[in-house]
């Protein structure tokens, strides 16, 4: 699906009462999220081990 048609898609299931801001928020985060699983398949994503480290660390503080 082209990133217009994912738009297009997205803004029919939201609600019709959401300012063009709120409709902002929506596709910039789905922009992210697609962009986010195109590193995830490029290789360049981060591993659950190294996120739990890192979590870890945050929390033993």
């Amino acid at each position: 699906m082209s990133d217009r048609d994912t738009v297009i898609e997205l803004v029919k299931r939201l609600p019709s009462n959401l300012s063009l801001r709120e409709i902002l928020r929506e596709i910039e985060f789905i922009a992210a999220v697609k962009e986010g699983l195109s590193e995830i398949d490029q290789g360049k994503g981060v591993s659950i081990e190294s996120i739990e480290q890192m979590i870890e660390a945050w929390t033993t503080k």
